[in-house]
């Protein structure tokens, strides 16, 4: 029996012995590839036509890109989410990152994998998740990004290369800044650490907010030699309607 028959085989039996079950309402899910059922996944809010440079909704004339990313140019050259940050989608992501949920890891990356495939993304030479500063990696005991980029590179049969950049300091949290001080607490944030790199990289994360984190590193890895950078997250976020 060949190595592939013996794993077909064992998957089935796993299967039977543990069968797939939805990390959302907890019913059964959609085998074999994601723990994840049809009507949850229907939930999830798709981000329909986006802009190619930020991921946000381009506005009622359409095109490619938005006005403010027209008017002004960002370091990194697209952005890709294919959901928006809100429920149920935004408590997966919570258990995920908050809670140390890694198994969703993969049906969060297996996601953004499907997603990129279905659109005929082009892809990069390599995938870079965000680097974490060590103290805030020791707390968490885990980096959501690399976590993501792992299945999403055996999904795309891509190389995860952390070594091409590393957190310079560390940085207080974003997630209670304004896009003005998110701005300021990552400027200078990132290094490259290798004086060799690729020429087209995709940066991943799990959410894109602002943008400043994902721009800041495409700053610092252009500044280095790669020609082209793109981001990649699970979603975005959608900023605060206007009152």
């Amino acid at each position: 029996m060949s190595y592939a028959e013996v794993h077909n085989w064992l998957r089935r039996v796993q299967g039977w012995i543990l069968p797939p079950r939805c990390v959302v309402c907890g019913c059964g899910g959609r085998p074999p590839s994601q723990d994840l059922c049809s009507y949850c996944q229907q939930e999830f809010v798709r981000n329909i036509a986006a802009c190619r440079g930020c991921a946000l909704p381009a506005g009622p004339h359409g095109g490619e890109y938005c006005g403010r990313c027209l008017r002004h140019a960002r370091s990194f050259d697209t952005a890709f989410a294919p959901f928006r940050y809100a429920y149920p989608l935004d408590r997966l992501l919570q258990r995920f990152k908050y809670q140390g949920q890694l198994a969703l890891g993969r049906v969060l990356g297996g996601l953004l994998a499907e997603a990129i495939i279905a659109q005929h993304i082009e892809l990069p030479e390599a995938l870079v998740p965000v680097p974490l500063a060590r103290r805030k990696q020791r707390e968490r005991g885990f980096n959501q990004a690399y976590e993501l980029a792992r299945p999403l590179a055996r999904a795309l049969t891509l190389p995860v290369r952390m070594d091409l950049c590393a957190r310079a300091r560390a940085t207080r949290d974003q997630a209670a800044l304004s896009a003005h001080d998110r701005r300021h607490n990552v400027h200078g944030a990132f290094v490259a650490t290798r004086a060799t790199l690729p020429r087209h990289v995709a940066v991943i994360d799990d959410v894109l907010t602002t943008g400043s984190t994902c721009e800041e590193l495409a700053r610092v890895l252009k500044r280095s030699g790669v020609d082209r950078v793109d981001v990649w997250a699970v979603a975005r976020a959608m900023p605060p309607a206007s009152p």
